[in-house]
């Protein structure tokens, strides 16, 4: 809602900073949905520890974060020249960089 010409806010807006929305977190089926990969292909990446759960449900169900979808567009994209075990190597050898490099800079 727009503010009043005179500067005043409108019937329900707050006076708090907008945030970020929360954070979406997307079942394996969504997964599945958005990329097009099979479940079977994203249970293997799990395994292989090529991308990360962000969390379960109650029931035990996986829940992958926004960020899997680029994980995986950069997986499918290495595919085309290296095994999954050389991207394996590659995402690891790229993580511990990251992180050594964060800890250097502090």
């Amino acid at each position: 809602m727009a503010a009043d010409p005179d500067g005043r806010k409108a019937a329900g807006e707050r006076d708090r900073p907008i945030g970020p929305p929360p954070r979406k977190l997307y079942k394996i089926g969504e997964v599945m949905q958005y990329s097009g990969l099979s479940r079977q292909t994203i249970h293997n990446y799990t395994t292989m520890e090529l991308i990360t759960e962000a969390e379960r449900t109650p029931s035990g169900h996986r829940l992958y974060g926004e960020e899997v979808f680029e994980r995986l567009r950069r997986i499918t994209e290495l595919k085309k020249t290296h095994t999954l075990g050389e991207i394996r190597e590659l995402l690891l050898r790229e993580q511990q960089q990251g992180e050594g490099g964060s800890e250097g800079e502090r």
